[in-house]
């Protein structure tokens, strides 16, 4: 039996045991990822953003071939530019409608505002829930009416902001008044506790499930986070134009010279710039190759927490007892025993 604290409102918000969401990580998070994650306690996120919308709708359908339990999909919604920035992209449109057409429980906004599909999820049921960075966007999704907020922080992996986790877990949840969600530099137990005691209703984990068996991505690309201390990774633009946390290696050297910095461009014409650079496809070539010494290798501060690689159930299982074993230190110095 773990301990009361960790039944949270998040469980009940979308319908999960424990209060762990897994994040929806570009090429990672697929729906064998998603599907055992959900099937364990949590809430399993695909991660939309690398695929088209028929490609989304066969991974929802892996997901439900696993579990019949609760889950969610990350779509990224970028704007298609020009005067009318409230209009998305095609892909995003596309994965939208797929969401819609498969009655998916959960949204997840991993970027951009979802401010005008927020009534319809509501109409269908859906809850929706949206990342940020910073105080000031967390109020902007909050009056989009977004159920809830993830709040993640500097040392978190992939695209991430300027503030560091344990100002900005706090800072947004006096900032907005719907449940917060935390993000960033949690990769144990103790680190799930230490979100509740600040006021989060759960967490959400990117790094601790790339190093996990059922995620895509090669073995290198996984055993690069096990090997990983504390100073092993870098924000870096290098890979897409914007602030992006990933493992350090010889192409994030190289894009910290003067020379190269000066050719950076914004995102998201650095992805074709840098591919064009190393001669491949960065993402391809760490994720799915292994070339770890060259490909874009996403990862938090957090990788220095992570020892091994393990199937989600057993993660979910550790990151519970921990967090159990964290309260309970908590609040027994707090009664005196």
């Amino acid at each position: 039996m773990y301990h009361p604290a960790l039944k949270t409102p998040l469980c009940d918000l979308v319908g999960i045991e424990y209060p762990i969401i897994q994040a929806g990580m570009g090429f990672v998070a697929r729906g064998p990822l998603a599907g055992a994650v959900s099937a364990a306690g949590g809430l399993g996120t695909i991660g939309a953003g690398t695929m088209t919308g028929e490609e989304l709708r066969e991974e929802i359908r892996i997901v439900r071939s696993i579990t019949d339990k609760p889950f969610a999909v990350d779509i990224l919604f970028s704007s298609a530019g020009g005067k009318n920035v409230a209009m998305f992209s095609k892909d995003v449109e596309d994965h939208i409608e797929v969401v819609f057409d498969e009655k998916v429980p959960v949204i997840a906004s991993g970027l951009g505002n979802p401010a005008p599909i927020v009534e319809r999820c509501h109409a269908a049921g859906m809850k929706i829930l949206s990342l940020t960075g910073n105080t000031k966007n967390a109020k902007r999704l909050a009056d989009s009416g977004v159920d809830a907020i993830i709040a993640q922080g500097y040392d978190g992996g992939g695209h991430t902001g300027r503030v560091g986790s344990m100002t900005l877990f706090p800072a947004a949840i006096d900032a907005v008044d719907i449940p917060v969600l935390a993000a960033g530099g949690i990769a144990d137990g103790r680190g799930i506790a230490a979100a509740l005691v600040m006021g989060a209703i759960g967490v959400w984990l990117g790094t601790r499930f790339i190093a996990c068996t059922e995620a895509w991505g090669h073995d290198n690309y996984k055993n690069s986070i096990v090997d990983s201390d504390d100073e092993g990774t870098i924000r870096t633009r290098c890979f897409s134009g914007k602030p992006c946390r990933m493992i350090r290696n010889e192409t994030t050297a190289a894009w910290e010279t003067p020379e190269l910095m000066a050719t950076l461009k914004p995102f998201p014409d650095q992805m074709p710039n840098v591919t064009e650079w190393l001669g491949e496809d960065p993402y391809m070539a760490g994720r799915r190759d292994g070339k770890t010494d060259i490909g874009a290798l996403a990862a938090g501060q957090s990788s220095a927490l992570i020892h091994d690689v393990k199937p989600a159930a057993e993660i979910i299982r550790e990151l519970m007892e921990q967090a159990s074993e964290a309260l309970g230190r908590v609040s027994g110095g707090l009664s005196g025993n």
